[in-house]
């Protein structure tokens, strides 16, 4: 049986190895700094460079047609009438831990107030997970649910 003296090169071998290969992960993982300044970085839930984009279908269902816009986050930026505050907004639910698109659970007691026949349609990725959720204002529920997320949405005044 070998010393650890006699183990010793072998061992500072494999921990120079091990250190090589998690800065090479490491380095895949972090963007440039010319890439995009801290502040603008998303991240997934692994730490990976995420670029969230959201496309969001509105309608009043007044007989006008739908309005859809698209998001993009980290940078901020689409068509959306307010990029800067919507990503600004989802940001601060990710940071909470929130999970905006979760639907309302089947047994949440609601108050019953109608706040209006909008609905909105929220496709694409957000935190690195896919969104497919939709949107509507028949309940104190989905009233609340649909203010979360003002500015993604449009604010109802209500």
């Amino acid at each position: 049986m070998k010393t650890v003296s006699e183990r010793r090169p072998f061992l500072t071998a494999v921990a120079t190895t091990v250190t090589t290969v998690a800065a090479s992960f490491a380095a895949l993982a972090t963007p440039s700094a010319a890439a995009a300044p801290a502040d603008l970085i998303a991240r997934d839930h692994l730490g990976l460079v995420t670029r969230d984009h959201l496309d969001v279908t509105y309608s009043e269902n007044d007989g006008t047609p739908s309005t859809t816009y698209a998001l993009e986050c980290g940078p901020a930026a689409g068509s959306h009438p307010a990029p800067a505050d919507a990503c600004a907004r989802l940001d601060g639910l990710a940071a909470e831990g929130a999970d905006p698109f979760r639907p309302v659970a089947r047994d949440a007691m609601c108050t019953q107030v109608y706040g209006g026949a909008q609905t909105a349609h929220v496709t694409g990725t957000w935190q690195g997970r896919p969104v497919d959720a939709s949107f509507k204002r028949t309940d104190g529920c989905q009233i609340s649910r649909w203010n979360t997320l003002v500015p993604v949405l449009p604010s109802t005044g209500a």
